[in-house]
């Protein structure tokens, strides 16, 4: 799990690579589908390993195949950073405060933008 030079890549690049290629796919895939599909050179176990923490962190779901498991998103891009952003809300103490935290960093852009869907303009 390491560059040509020796460097080792980030855990979020390569489960980025492996999600990439569920969602260009659009059919559920395996292990070995999956590993032909990502730009990397990788390791068998290295790519059913990252399957398997997408699928513990409820990025990707499973389902039963031939020898193993068919593996797909189960959301697009914009749906996983949405739940990423509603578990580390999850896991804060004061929900309140992160939240205003977050609101004191948008730009204005991004805070009219938030105040349309709050008010219910919706995409």
């Amino acid at each position: 799990m390491t560059d040509s030079d020796g460097e080792r890549r980030p855990a979020g690049e390569l489960e980025a690579s492996v999600l990439a290629a569920l969602w260009a796919a659009g059919k559920p895939l395996s292990a070995a589908q999956v590993r032909a599909a990502i730009p990397q050179p990788l390791a068998r176990t290295t790519v059913a390993t990252l399957l398997v923490r997408l699928h513990e962190k409820g990025a990707v779901g499973r389902s039963p195949a031939a020898r193993g498991y068919a593996y797909f998103p189960v959301a697009d891009s914009h749906g996983l950073t949405a739940r990423r952003m509603h578990r580390e809300l999850d896991q804060d103490g004061d929900r309140s405060m992160a939240l205003a935290r977050f609101v004191e960093r948008l730009s204005p852009n991004d805070e009219a933008e938030l105040r349309r869907l709050l008010e219910g303009g919706g995409r």
